[in-house]
């Protein structure tokens, strides 16, 4: 992430607290403001990975072979999610103190977790460990770095949201590919 979003993530946050804080008993706070961020990707992710047949799990725009496309290599939808997973556990855990996971390293997650259901075990443990990571944020720590990194709390807590919703991004188009309407995206009869 670029150093001039931060800002904008911190206004964004910063807004976010405002608006839950109206009309609520308890206010916010930054803890449970990046905890409901937590879990609008979080839902957004398992409706997209749902919608996705497990027979379609390997596909990749790659096998499309789209004249002057460039999607050599690209990650299939499975990959896409075990990378959310193994992204999420390399940046919250360092928030919580649980150890990362040495098979986690090369960001696409363990190699022997294949099916459909082992793949939404593994990226429903990383969001776990994520709203672990959250009620670990306090106004006093958030711009503090966790032991061995450069980067603040809250850098590493929301930068997690917005990589999960850049792949997000790639799952839906991976659905509309195979012909099936995201979720977010269907009507509501």
């Amino acid at each position: 992430m670029k150093p001039k979003r931060l800002p904008a993530l911190l206004a964004a946050q910063i807004f976010t607290i405002a608006l839950l804080g109206q009309g609520a008993d308890t206010p916010p706070s930054i803890a449970s403001s990046v905890d409901r961020d937590i879990t609008a990707i979080e839902q957004q992710i398992f409706a997209a990975a749902d919608a996705m047949p497990e027979s379609k799990f390997n596909f990749s725009p790659e096998s499309l072979n789209i004249p002057g496309s460039d999607y050599k290599g690209v990650r299939s939808f499975g990959v896409q999610l075990k990378h959310i997973a193994a992204s999420n556990y390399a940046l919250w855990s360092g928030l919580t103190g649980d150890q990362f996971p040495k098979d986690f390293y090369g960001g696409d997650g363990p190699v022997s977790i294949k099916t459909k259901a082992e793949i939404l075990k593994f990226l429903k443990d990383s969001f776990a460990l994520g709203h672990k990571a959250a009620a670990t944020l306090t106004a006093d720590n958030m711009l503090q770095p966790p032991p061995g990194s450069k980067s603040t709390r809250l850098r590493l807590a929301t930068f997690a949201v917005a990589h999960a919703f850049d792949h997000y991004g790639q799952m839906v188009e991976y659905l509309r590919m195979n012909g099936i309407v995201p979720p977010a995206s269907r009507r509501k009869d």
